[in-house]
């Protein structure tokens, strides 16, 4: 009896026009918070870097959040597609956690006078930047799709403990950091700019999920029919 891999799944059409609109959004979004908004009294210009980086750190918490989901999903469902899932949103959220950690390092030089500083924000931030690194180089080292799918699990559910931990490191211990804002202590045309960037950059994340996972099933079933044809293609039963 020959068996034939499945063949790889196709990407939506409406995935790719979401994506566009998305992409056009993002642009216009963040033109309109450098261009449209005027500096800060107290910071100047530099405020204007957080347009991007607080949507930058927001998304990555949801990837880890969307981690922790897919990880969940597979222990209890044993379908791979979850663990697939799951790994597609740790390596966008590896790239976006990094990325906070280089833009608030850009803000901390001109406001704090350095460019890095032991604070319980930064330092667990820099903590969870390491749980997923690990995370995803856990993921190398076994090829067989069940365990590497369970121990990262592990890892993914594990992990996502450290995001309240982020959040709330500004109250729980003394820091530089400043607090999050609230919707009154920020005034109207930042917070529209703010709130702008944060839902553009949500859809732009979720478009990217989508494609990465799309990726991923195709690396999936292009892995399939290599190790058919290994294995000649044809079980005898």
């Amino acid at each position: 009896m020959r068996v034939r891999s499945a063949s790889p799944p196709r990407l939506p059409k409406w995935v790719s026009v979401f994506g566009a609109v998305s992409v056009i959004l993002l642009i216009t979004s963040q033109a309109l918070a450098l261009f449209g908004t005027p500096p800060d009294r107290d910071m100047g210009e530099t405020m204007k870097i957080l347009y991007v980086h607080v949507p930058s750190a927001w998304i990555a918490f949801l990837a880890f959040g969307t981690v922790a989901f897919g990880s969940v999903m597979y222990l209890w469902k044993r379908d791979l597609r979850f663990d697939v899932f799951a790994a597609a949103a740790a390596e966008l959220g590896t790239v976006l956690i990094a990325l906070t950690i280089v833009q608030g390092s850009i803000w901390a030089r001109p406001t704090w006078g350095v460019w890095w500083t032991w604070d319980p924000r930064l330092t667990t931030t820099a903590i969870m930047l390491l749980v997923y690194a690990g995370y995803l180089a856990l993921r190398s080292f076994t090829d067989d799709e069940e365990r590497r799918a369970r121990w990262s699990a592990a890892v993914g559910i594990i992990g996502a403990i450290n995001v309240p931990i982020v959040w709330y490191s500004v109250k729980w211990w003394r820091t530089i950091h400043q607090v999050q804002s609230t919707t009154e202590s920020v005034d109207d045309i930042f917070l529209a700019a703010f709130l702008l960037n944060l839902a553009t950059f949500t859809l732009f994340f979720v478009y990217l999920l989508l494609t990465r996972f799309h990726v991923a099933q195709l690396e999936r079933a292009a892995d399939a029919r290599l190790e058919e044809r290994a294995i000649g293609g044809v079980i005898h039963v």
